[in-house]
């Protein structure tokens, strides 16, 4: 039983490690967006987005390269199942609730990332974005 154990808290770390590292990519990529579309931003602003526009359309920015991840993730677990049905103990390896479940969890991961530099881009003053170019 140690054996199974020492196996699932390797991959546990592992599982931990590529959720921070994702979150931080998420947000990086987003943060990147934002610094160089603030001229964007500050148009939209300038014309009357609000706050909120602002919010959602980098929410759904950062969410979108989420759900090309999750998806292409989903099908290559989805393919590598029988690897690793070997491995898992009380649990199907196709197992919908938790494909659900990790599915969820990412994406409200990808939002959180993504909110940070959403809430920044919608705080930015438009005439020191409108300046800025």
């Amino acid at each position: 039983m140690a054996d199974r154990r020492s196996t699932m808290a390797l991959f546990m770390s592992f599982a931990a490690a590529a959720i921070i590292l994702a979150a931080v990519g998420i947000y990086g990529l987003v943060s990147y967006s934002v610094s160089q579309r603030g001229y964007e931003m500050g148009v939209r602003m300038a014309l009357g987005a609000t706050q909120a526009n602002i919010v959602a359309l980098i929410l759904l920015q950062g969410l979108r390269v989420a759900e090309v991840g999750v998806g292409a993730g989903v099908i290559a677990a989805i393919l590598l199942t029988r690897f690793l049905s070997s491995l898992l103990y009380g649990v199907a390896a196709g197992d919908p609730l938790t494909f659900a479940a990790v599915t969820g969890l990412l994406l409200g991961i990808a939002a959180a990332a993504s909110a940070v530099p959403a809430w920044r881009a919608a705080q930015a003053d438009v005439t020191k974005s409108l300046r800025a170019d």
